[in-house]
């Protein structure tokens, strides 16, 4: 591509005979200098906000795959919290299923203990009772015999 000083500086052999005007030659080439040169300062800057802009484009698309392997990460992070809370809330429910068993065993062989404790000491008063009877018994034939004699 030519550049402005180029076409400013370039120049024509002139020829006596059928030539053009040097003037009118000059003076267009001087508007078609200023149009190129216009035109290809346009065309520069062009290029370089293309090339800005690719360079933001490429940028945009790398925070784009971050943004976007950081949120498969953070949705996969929040499965595995939930499957570990989900683990831990069920291994706490069985821990307190086996707790209650252990203790309604526990309380179930009390009750037994507690029972046959009251059975014994009821047989213990039967026992203490019939005993009481019988000495009150034998105590009131003692007194029927005192007042007999």
């Amino acid at each position: 591509m030519l550049t402005p000083l180029e076409i400013e500086n370039k120049k024509f052999s002139k020829q006596m005979v059928n030539g053009y005007s040097v003037d009118e030659v000059d003076e267009f080439l001087d508007l078609l200098t200023q149009d190129y040169e216009k035109m290809y300062k346009e065309n520069t800057e062009s290029r370089a906000k293309i090339e800005q802009l690719n360079d933001d484009l490429a940028h945009y698309k790398t925070i784009e795959n971050t943004l976007q392997s950081t949120l498969l990460m953070a949705q996969s992070t929040a499965e595995e919290v939930k499957n570990v809370a989900r683990q831990q809330a069920e291994q706490i429910i069985k821990d307190a299923q086996a707790n209650a068993s252990s203790e309604i065993t526990r309380l179930e062989q009390e009750v037994l203990l507690k029972r046959k404790e009251l059975e014994d000491a009821q047989k213990e008063f039967d026992i203490y009772k019939a005993k009481m009877e019988s000495l009150l018994i034998s105590q009131l034939e003692m007194l029927k015999e005192i007042n007999r004699d």
